[in-house]
């Protein structure tokens, strides 16, 4: 059963993130951000400008007490000591910005909006460095750790791009749509019916494999190398959409959320490890270079497709509600999931030790 954590809002919440002493800040429609302990107590309320819906929330990763929010097309810094105004704004964004990030050494801060674009903003300059653009809206934007000049982003285009920040073209780009009808089988046309929208991405600790969870059900999972990423890994769990993606500090222990009411726990090391040598990998390079498949090649990917399809959940939690968002804390000395969804409550499940 689930703990909840109530009298923090009276809208839908949108958005979590957890810094890196236990405080946990939420966002919610009409612009309501509440800031919590450790034991589901508000400790700080705020009612933002205009009550546009509070759709990112970052802390810092180097100042704990520092908060980035985005609601509407404004991002304000905000002190989690005295929520009181803004203690800086960003208005650089034309359209309603979904995801915020900002890479470990705190000095750059992406957002990514609805017109597709996402914004670049120098923090120690205070101004965008840099402009990138999907073709359509951009769902999730991240940074990888231990490469602060280095973020992946997704869309609703169903692309997924790695970026560098010295260039304003992605290094590598991956079509979803293009990867399912390349390995796609008779049996399974009826999916392109339901396309794999990009909704959500996550990097595990390492910086180099990252997760992206889609519309149409599926879990991929891709392995950074150099200039580009290849894909490692893919299964389904979902019956609806996956909302929302998180690694966990443990190596390759993957939360997903989705919009069926499930969040499923995944370890994928196992499978991650094995793909590292078998033919998926080698094929990837070879349609690299060379963008004609053979049926040998399609052969390959549709076993490729059958093993990952044994990647069965670790845990279940029947949430019940359409998820919103997924964080991970530790309460108490445990480790708990925490759920935002439809309702104006947070959800706190506990979680197996890694």
């Amino acid at each position: 059963m689930a703990v909840k954590w109530t009298d923090g809002h009276s809208s839908s919440i949108l958005c979590l993130n957890v810094n890196k002493e236990g405080l946990v800040a939420s966002g919610a429609e009409r612009g309501e951000l509440t800031i919590w302990d450790g034991k589901g107590i508000p400790a700080g309320q705020l009612q933002l400008h205009k009550a546009d819906d509070v759709t990112s929330v970052v802390f810092s990763p180097t100042c704990p007490t520092r908060l980035y929010t985005s609601h509407g097309e404004t991002i304000s810094l905000l002190d989690v000591r005295s929520l009181k105004e803004p203690t800086e704004c960003f208005q650089v964004n034309e359209e309603e910005i979904n995801c915020l990030s900002v890479n470990e050494t705190d000095n750059f801060l992406a957002a990514a909006d609805d017109s597709g674009t996402i914004k670049i903003i120098d923090l120690e300059n205070k101004k965008v460095s840099r402009s990138l653009r999907h073709s359509n809206i951009c769902s999730s934007v991240v940074f990888r750790p231990q490469r602060p000049q280095s973020l992946l982003s997704c869309g609703l285009d169903m692309q997924v791009m790695l970026w560098n920040l010295q260039k304003a073209r992605p290094l590598w780009t991956t079509n979803l749509q293009d990867r399912e009808m390349e390995e796609a089988n008779p049996q399974s046309a009826g999916q392109f019916f339901n396309p794999p929208l990009a909704h959500s991405l996550s990097v595990a600790s390492c910086g180099n494999i990252f997760g992206c969870g889609a519309q149409d059900g599926k879990v991929r999972i891709f392995r950074v190398t150099g200039v580009k990423f290849e894909h490692e890994l893919g299964f389904k769990g979902h019956s609806l959409g996956v909302s929302q993606v998180l690694f966990m500090p443990e190596a390759y222990w993957l939360l997903t959320g989705g919009n069926d009411g499930k969040v499923l726990l995944w370890d994928v090391s196992s499978g991650v490890g094995k793909q590292q040598k078998s033919p998926a990998k080698s094929l990837q390079r070879k349609k690299a270079q060379a963008p004609t498949s053979t049926k040998k090649e399609g052969k390959t990917n549709k076993m490729a497709s059958n093993e990952h399809a044994r990647v069965l959940p670790r845990l279940t939690i029947e949430h019940g509600e359409k998820v919103n968002w997924i964080s991970c804390a530790e309460i108490k000395g445990s480790k708990r999931v925490l759920v935002a969804d439809q309702s104006s409550s947070i959800s706190v499940y506990p979680l197996p030790e890694a």
